[in-house]
C-alpha cells in the first residue's frame, strides 16, 4: 500500500531533522548541518516552495546548480553540501514528507583520488620560527599559550577552547581533555575523545607561567576556570581562530610580509601565508609521523584513527615515506 505524503513546510521539516540529529551527533555536526540546510531553505524561499511534497528529482538538481553558483563551491564543498541534503531527504522520506527514494535522485559529484584530503598545513620550520619568536618577545602571553598548546598537543580547536586550568597537572606534566556538554564545552567524539596527554618540560613551563602571571582571574558562565581566557571569561572559538591567523603571518614573527596587500588583524585570514588552527593540527601530526612516532600513539594522543591519519594528516612525500621505511628495514 502506497503511503500518502503529509504536507510540511521546509522550515518545519528542517527543525524536526535537526532535533533528531541532536540525539546521535555532536553539537558541532548539528551546527554544520543547520548551516548547510539554511541554504536549502533560502532556495525554497526563492522558488516559492512552501510544501516539501512538491520536491522532485529535477527540482533538487536545480538546487544543486543554484548552490554551486551561489557559493562558488569547488567539487569537495559541493559534495559535502549534497551529502547533507541526501541525509535530510532520507529523514523526510521517513516522515512522509517527500516521495520514497527521492534521496537517490541527488547525484553526488565524483572526486578525484585524494581530492577530499586537504593538504594545507603549517610547516614545522615555520612553527619553530613562531615558537622562538613567542618565546623571546611574547613569553607566557595568551598568544604563546595558544600556539604552544595547538602545536604540542595536535588538538582540535574545540578541544583547546574547552580546557580549564584544572585540566593542567604541572606535577605530572599532563593535560586532560574532557567532554563536558552540560557545562558548556564538548569534544568532537564526545566521551570517546577524552584523554590525558603528556607534555614536554618546555610546554608545561609555558602553561604554568601563563596561569601564574598572565591569565585573567575569571570564571565562565558555568563557574569553571577556562585556560584560554579573556577578561570576560572563556575565549570563543572564533577569537582563538582569529588570533591563530594573526600570529602565523610572517610579518608577525619577524619575517618580511609576503602579501601583495597588507592585512590588519581583522583580515589576517586573507593573508595567503596565515594559517588556521586546523592547519596547525595537520602540521603537528605530520611532524610527529615524520619523526617516526607510531601512528597508533599519534592517533590516541590526537583522537584520530589511523585511517584518517593516512588520508588527511600524513603529508609526507613518497620519498620521505621511503626513507622512513628504510630506517626500519636497514638492519633486517
Amino acid at each position: 500500500m502506497t503511503r500518502e505524503l503529509e504536507p510540511i513546510e521546509p522550515k518545519k521539516a528542517v527543525e524536526l531533522y535537526l532535533a533528531q540529529k541532536q540525539e546521535d551527533a555532536s553539537e558541532r555536526t548539528v551546527q554544520a548541518h543547520r548551516y548547510r540546510l539554511n541554504k536549502f531553505l533560502e532556495w525554497c524561499d526563492l522558488e516559492g516552495i512552501t510544501n516539501l511534497n512538491e520536491l522532485s528529482g529535477r527540482s533538487l538538481y536545480e538546487y544543486r546548480l543554484w548552490r554551486k553558483d551561489d557559493g562558488n563551491l569547488n567539487t569537495v564543498s559541493l559534495r559535502t553540501q549534497l551529502c547533507t541534503l541526501r541525509t535530510f531527504m532520507r529523514f523526510c522520506e521517513s516522515v512522509d514528507a517527500v516521495d520514497p527514494e527521492l534521496h537517490d535522485e541527488i547525484l553526488l559529484p565524483t572526486l578525484d583520488t585524494n581530492e577530499d584530503a586537504r593538504t594545507e598545513m603549517l610547516d614545522p620550520e615555520r612553527a619553530q620560527e613562531i615558537r622562538e619568536h613567542l618565546e623571546q618577545f611574547e613569553y607566557a602571553s595568551r598568544n604563546h599559550l595558544i600556539f604552544e598548546v595547538f602545536w604540542s598537543t595536535s588538538a582540535r580547536l574545540g578541544a583547546v577552547q574547552s580546557l580549564d586550568v584544572d585540566d593542567v597537572d604541572v606535577d605530572s606534566q599532563s593535560l586532560a581533555f574532557r567532554h563536558r556538554p552540560t557545562d558548556g564545552t564538548t569534544l568532537k567524539n564526545r566521551d570517546s575523545g577524552e584523554r590525558i596527554i603528556a607534555l614536554s618540560d618546555e610546554t608545561t613551563q609555558v602553561i604554568s607561567d601563563f596561569i601564574d602571571h598572565t591569565r585573567p582571574d575569571v570564571v565562565d558562565n558555568h563557574a569553571r576556570r577556562p585556560l584560554v581566557a579573556t577578561d570576560n571569561g572563556r575565549m570563543s572559538q572564533s577569537n582563538i581562530r582569529a588570533l591563530t591567523y594573526s600570529m602565523t603571518r610572517p610579518c608577525q614573527y619577524g619575517d618580511n610580509c609576503r602579501c601583495a596587500e597588507k592585512h590588519n588583524y581583522s583580515y589576517a585570514s586573507r593573508c595567503e601565508w596565515s594559517r588556521s588552527p586546523h592547519t596547525l593540527r595537520r602540521g603537528s601530526l605530520t611532524h610527529l609521523l615524520k619523526n617516526d612516532i607510531p601512528k597508533e600513539i599519534v592517533g590516541d594522543r590526537a583522537d584520530v584513527s589511523t585511517e584518517v591519519l593516512d588520508k588527511h594528516y600524513d603529508q609526507m612525500t613518497q620519498e620521505e615515506k621511503m626513507e622512513q621505511r628504510r630506517g626500519y628495514l636497514n638492519n633486517i
